[in-house]
């Protein structure tokens, strides 16, 4: 992410206070702010590689010694510029610290203007280096995303944009989509992208949890409570303060329990059960639903106010049918990490697997495609059968694998007419419209092919 922008920072470290206060009015009419100090170990504290601005020092500072310092922030960032103040015998020994990394040194007594414009210099330089940081840390951040969200489609180069910029930020996300678009391993990248990175990760899927038990595990409860609750114990949101609450099927989460939840959010602290003080808490929600939120709150199963608070940023993850040629790459990925897991070849996929995978619905998505890898891998050695046959039980032909051009054409159509027939339950209109053809054209194909609206 870009790094804010702000004004420069010079350190000065110089043990004669008159110097300093010179320093320091020349420098600041240039425009920068300063830190001054009078030795080379306070000089320190105020240094990091995030440092934005670069350090002025005297080679001398009574018991210090400036060139020492030098090499002591080299530890810190070798890249920080520091600028060398020098008495005229000290030239010499200034010349050689600039060999060991020195950014320049400025000879006694010096010119404002001059001083000026090489701190100048030294923080546009500290300014172009942060930058250059900032940017690769940008293209790694993509490069590992992209192997974790696999695909090249617009959709997808628009998630992984969003996921980058939304990570950096701490407002509550809900993911919405169809199961098994990958809603959780999104959740996590957003956690892993942010500055919450090390800590706490917690997941909770609302619809997996006995609605008896929902309460205590997201609050906790105290010794005492209810009936077995014979100790203390963390809910699930206290021991996700600090970092990120993940919580899945948002809408299954019983109405009940919404308004305490809303309250931890407005309030930013929680009630143990049993309990008789808030415990505060500091914590990023990121939520997910396969179900279309507004239509939860229409139906009486998710609260409007809610709602409200978990969707500051909505991110909708596209269905595996909306990826165009996504599910190729995909399938690829998967028979190679299967492959290498048990030990096996990688099969080949025929020009019609091909076509199955880009015209088949994959109403069980990513989940299902990678299913479906795995049985294409294990069973590619002793029984193999078209990728068709594997994922629906079902198969239009002969097993593809070779075959005239005009077979496979005629395979690869089949899968197109079937998955929009399928999809469109049969209804030769929107059929029509899916795959921009007119009633003639498909009527006669659907004849050569054998296929009924059935």
């Amino acid at each position: 992410m870009t790094e804010p922008v702000s004004v420069s920072s010079v350190v000065i470290v110089d043990d004669d206070p008159s110097m300093r206060a010179a320093l320091r009015q020349w420098i600041r009419l240039a425009g920068f702010e300063t830190i001054e100090v009078g030795a080379a170990t306070p000089a320190l504290a105020h240094l990091s590689p995030e440092f934005r601005g670069c350090v002025v020092s005297d080679v001398k500072l009574g018991a210090d010694d400036g060139l020492d310092l030098m090499r002591r922030i080299a530890e810190i960032d070798a890249d920080l510029p520091v600028v060398l103040i020098t008495g005229h015998g000290d030239v010499p020994m200034a010349v050689e610290a600039m060999r060991t990394g020195a950014y320049d040194f400025v000879e006694k007594p010096f010119d404002p203007d001059h001083i000026a414009e090489v701190v100048k210099r030294a923080c546009d330089r500290r300014a172009l280096v942060l930058e250059n940081r900032s940017l690769k840390t940008r293209i790694s951040d993509t490069m590992n995303l992209e192997s974790r969200l696999i695909g090249t489609s617009p959709a997808m180069q628009l998630l992984r944009q969003q996921i980058l910029h939304f990570a950096g930020t701490d407002v509550a996300v809900l993911i919405t989509g169809e199961t098994g678009t990958g809603k959780e391993v999104i959740a996590q990248a957003l956690h892993d992208y942010s500055p919450r990175k090390n800590s706490p990760f917690m997941a909770i899927n609302a619809a997996a949890l006995p609605e008896a038990m929902v309460e205590a595990e997201l609050f906790g409860h105290e010794a005492g409570a209810f009936t077995g609750a014979d100790r203390q114990r963390i809910g699930r949101i206290e021991a996700a303060s600090g970092g990120v609450l993940f919580l899945d099927e948002i809408v299954s989460m019983p109405l009940a329990l919404q308004p305490k939840l809303l309250r931890v959010l407005q309030e930013r602290q929680v009630d143990r059960l049993g309990g008789t003080k808030p415990v505060p808490v500091d914590i990023r929600l990121i939520s997910a639903a396969n179900a279309e939120p507004r239509a939860a709150v229409a139906d009486g199963r998710l609260r409007e106010d809610l709602l409200f608070r978990l969707n500051t940023i909505e991110i909708a993850v596209p269905p595996l049918r909306e990826r165009g040629r996504d599910s190729l790459l995909l399938f690829d990925t998967f028979l190679n990490r299967f492959a290498a897991q048990y030990g096996m070849a990688v099969p080949a996929c025929s020009a019609r697997d091909e076509a199955f995978l880009q015209t088949y619905h994959w109403p069980g998505n990513v989940r299902e495609l990678r299913n479906a890898a795995e049985r294409f891998v294990l069973t590619a050695g002793v029984s193999p059968k078209p990728l068709e046959a594997l994922v629906t039980g079902e198969s239009t032909g002969p097993v593809a694998g070779g075959g005239s051009l005009k077979d496979l054409m005629d395979a690869y159509e089949r899968s197109l007419i079937e998955s929009a027939l399928r999809r469109h339950n049969g209804r030769i209109t929107d059929v029509m419209e899916d795959l921009n053809l007119p009633r003639r054209t498909l009527n006669e194909k659907m004849a050569r092919l054998g296929l009924s609206r059935d």
